[in-house]
């Protein structure tokens, strides 16, 4: 009954209240017993019939049953469902209420019958109860059958049938009516003794349901089983007879088996299942009643697919002692959850840990940020695509980052550094672009587990120094996608509405949250970038191959590893989906060989050949611009630049690139062979030449990964030198803080010194504190044993020139 209903009917009575008080006081007591009465009836009817605990039940995107609980009162009772099957319909009313569209309430043949049996047998053998009188009961809890009980009962129906449609009364019946031993309502009934839905079964299982709530007891295993046969197919005659079903659909119905044991239901999705327990239980303190059951997002098929191969890699995987792993597929256009599968759901072996939910629990993400950080580089156009990156010994504040295969490029394009996934040149990227604006943009993202200050994380931040959930890591790569493919629909511009994290639960078509004012995360040139950046990267057993294949799918991909091989990651996105994977032990465990592209890449690959083939994404149209990039070095060409090509770029880029600091010219001899100055060379014979010149450091690793480096020329005999810098130290770095273990021989091993010299023959010096230590040619390596302490280290070469560092050599760290 509405509010409205409720005032009107208030002011009804107000108004004959106050005609009844003009009537002689006969009239009064009779009147006022009336409106007592009818009073009495309006308000007799519960506003809520049933107030028992449901199960949890999710079904998936077409209303297949993913996953359901028992509800706590220990029986399986579906949440109410207003759709109730038509082959239901049909049977129910044939056996209890054959008039229910008919009557209102209570049926006086069906009353007068049963009157005229029990008085005739003298005893209860009919009860002439209607389906309406039936939910009363049943939402009463009557359990005796009195006549002061069949009195209420039918005055409470005549009043429900003024307020309820029949459709909504008999969804309330099918919905709490018992079905045998702890089975509530025939949505669970059918799930519990068939297997599938009510929506899928035959006119025999059907039929055979109906007539539980008459006599639960009927469908225990191994007794009534000649009862309950007798009397489905003495309703399947009924059916029968009055033209519901053929003659020959009633005789084979009645060749189906009765149900038996009661079934396992699905536990397909037991992670999400909790999920949404856990998101009601919030709900729950603010809204009085909740349905406990809800249409998701999954597709059921899909669903049961990852589950599969995840449980397939978690075979393998269960070898090395890594016992856990996790899947996320979400629709890139809608957001959609598609599959989830949060964990390995192996309840019975408790090692597992099968309760956890790894989607939604905080981990480390290892080298996964390192995308988010390139887009926001680009973004801003502080870098280019393929600009090069010192990749070298690099000491921040004491924090020492080194690649996973402890080597150095001396520089590396941007791209690849992505690619190839390499520490130092991204803490050099972090450096650039500053942690504490990394820090606020990873925020900005959507990402709520960064709960301590930026400091607390520094340059670590981006190789996996903070905890982010998968669930939420999804999330952000998917919104990237999705906002890159609306970029015309929002002519150019950043819309907040297409940035949002994964949803599991359906809503309505054509929602969405609308345009909004938010901070421009990045821009569609830096997205195409980093997408295409991340399609170089190397898959797991194909060495590069599967670009030579015109039907292999592209797929933009990173992985991850945690500091201590405890988590490996892997994100994939194509122009349709997003599939997230990560493999290790909740318990957080390392393992020797737990890295992301051993254990959770394949796991990622498998998924996407479960899905449809995709088209790339297209180049963005909006908001771009081309500019002239040195081909040499990846930054803005400048004037000495030796080539350069149009690259498209942020539209920033173009006044905050950075020109290309690495070619200058340089001046030499006839015969190219040395460089010369006006003191020996007249400039009418030089050559000026423009050349290709990295920092010696640098210089030093890139000319061992690059044969076709030329270094400088050297200076021709008797040319004075320039002032340019040519030695250089390479390790330590300026201020260092060197800690020393101690050998298995119980000494303090050794710390090795490097430098660098333009003149590859050139002979260097070294001096410790003062004290010269010895000398080094062509190779500029050499170990040293100082003692704890502030030292200063002085190398100097053959003509003079020298560098100094200053480092300190630490204590041993006591227990």
């Amino acid at each position: 009954m509405g509010g409205g209903d409720a005032v009107i009917i208030r002011e009804t009575i107000q108004q004959v209240v106050a005609r009844t008080w003009m009537m002689p006081f006969k009239w009064k007591i009779i009147c006022g017993c009336g409106i007592a009465a009818i009073a009495w009836f309006w308000f007799s009817l519960p506003s809520n019939l049933f107030n028992a605990p449901t199960s949890y039940v999710i079904t998936d995107k077409n209303g297949v049953l993913l996953n359901a609980s028992i509800a706590s009162d220990g029986q399986w009772r579906f949440p109410y469902n207003k759709n109730v099957p038509e082959k239901f319909k049909h049977c129910i009313t044939a056996f209890e209420d054959k008039r229910f569209y008919y009557h209102m309430g209570v049926d006086p043949v069906a009353m007068g019958r049963a009157v005229y049996q029990n008085v005739d047998q003298q005893r209860v053998v009919s009860g002439g109860s209607t389906l309406t009188m039936q939910v009363i009961r049943l939402g009463k809890k009557n359990a005796s059958r009195n006549i002061w009980n069949k009195v209420s009962e039918s005055l409470l129906a005549v009043r429900m049938e003024l307020t309820y449609s029949k459709q909504e009364i008999m969804a309330l019946y099918a919905a709490n009516a018992p079905f045998g031993s702890n089975v509530v309502g025939l949505d669970a009934a059918a799930w519990r003794y068939y297997g599938r839905s009510a929506e899928q079964l035959t006119w025999g299982e059907t039929a055979a349901l109906a007539v539980l709530p008459n006599a639960p007891a009927l469908v225990h295993p191994g007794k009534n089983r000649d009862a309950l046969l007798r009397k489905r197919n003495d309703l399947l005659s009924k059916l029968a007879a009055n033209k519901t079903i053929s003659e020959s659909t009633a005789d084979l119905a009645k060749l189906e088996p009765l149900p038996a044991e009661p079934k396992r239901l699905p536990q397909l999705a037991p992670h999400l299942a909790d999920r949404f327990t856990r998101d009601l239980a919030v709900q729950s303190k603010s809204t009085e009643r909740i349905s406990t059951g809800i249409q998701t997002t999954l597709d059921a098929q899909l669903q049961q697919q990852v589950g599969q191969v995840v449980e397939r890699h978690h075979q393998q995987l269960k070898g090395n002692h890594i016992r856990n792993a996790a899947a996320i597929v979400v629709e890139i256009e809608t957001g959609n959850i598609l599959a989830y599968v949060g964990n390995i759901y192996k309840p019975q072996e408790p090692e597992t840990e099968s309760h956890v939910d790894v989607l939604s629990s905080v981990r480390s993400p290892g080298s996964t940020l390192k995308p988010l950080l390139y887009a926001s580089l680009l973004s801003e156009g502080l870098m280019l695509p393929k600009q090069l990156i010192p990749d070298i010994p690099t000491q921040l504040a004491g924090f020492t980052p080194e690649n996973f295969d402890l080597g150095y490029d001396g520089a590396v394009p941007a791209h690849r550094a992505l690619a190839r996934s390499l520490n130092i040149p991204a803490v050099k990227m972090l450096q650039q672009y500053k942690y504490q604006r990394f820090y606020d943009q990873l925020k900005q993202m959507g990402i709520t587990s960064l709960t301590r200050p930026a400091d607390d994380y520094g340059m670590s931040l981006v190789l996996g120094g903070c905890e982010i959930s998968p669930f939420e890591l999804a999330g952000v790569y998917a919104s990237m996608a999705r906002m890159y493919l609306h970029q015309e629909e929002n002519k150019g511009e950043w819309n907040a509405a297409d940035w949002f994290m994964p949803r599991y639960q359906v809503v309505e078509k054509g929602m969405r949250i609308g345009k909004s004012q938010s901070i421009t995360l990045f821009d569609y040139t830096a997205l195409w970038h980093t997408f295409n950046a991340m399609t170089e990267v190397a898959r797991p057993g194909e060495e590069g191959l599967w670009g030579l294949f015109n039907s292999a799918q592209r797929i933009g991909w990173k992985t991850g590893t945690s500091f201590g091989f405890r988590d490996g990651w892997a994100i994939g996105i194509t122009p349709k989906y997003c599939v997230l994977t990560w493999a290790g032990n909740t318990t957080g465990e390392g393992r020797p060989g737990l890295t992301g592209i051993n254990t959770a890449a394949p796991i990622l690959f498998d998924i996407f050949r479960l899905l449809p083939a995709t088209e790339w994404f297209e180049p963005p149209v909006k908001n771009i611009t081309y500019i002239d990039v040195c081909n040499a070095s990846g930054f803005k060409a400048g004037p000495e630049c030796k080539g350069s090509s149009k690259v498209l770029v942020s539209p920033r880029s173009k006044t905050n690139a950075t020109l290309c600091p690495y070619h200058r010219v340089i001046h030499l001899d006839p015969s190219a062979s040395y460089r010369v100055t006006s003191r020996c060379q007249a400039p009418a014979s030089m050559q000026h030449v423009s050349w290709f010149v990295l920092p010696p450091t640098i210089e030093y690793y890139y000319r061992q990964r690059h044969a076709d480096y030329q270094p400088l020329p050297p200076f021709m005999s008797g040319c004075e030198a320039t002032k340019e810098r040519r030695l250089e130290i390479i390790y330590p770095d300026a201020d260092s803080r060197i800690y020393v273990p101690l050998e298995l021989s119980g000494g303090r091993g050794k710390t090795v010194f490097s430098a660098t010299h333009r003149n590859a023959e050139a002979k260097l010096f070294w001096h410790l504190d003062n004290d010269f230590v010895g000398s080094t040619q062509k190779f500029h390596q050499l170990a040293l044993s100082p003692p704890p302490g502030q030292h200063l280290l002085t190398v100097v070469d053959e003509d003079g020139e020298s560098v100094s560092r200053q480092f300190e050599i630490l204590e041993k760290e006591k227990n």
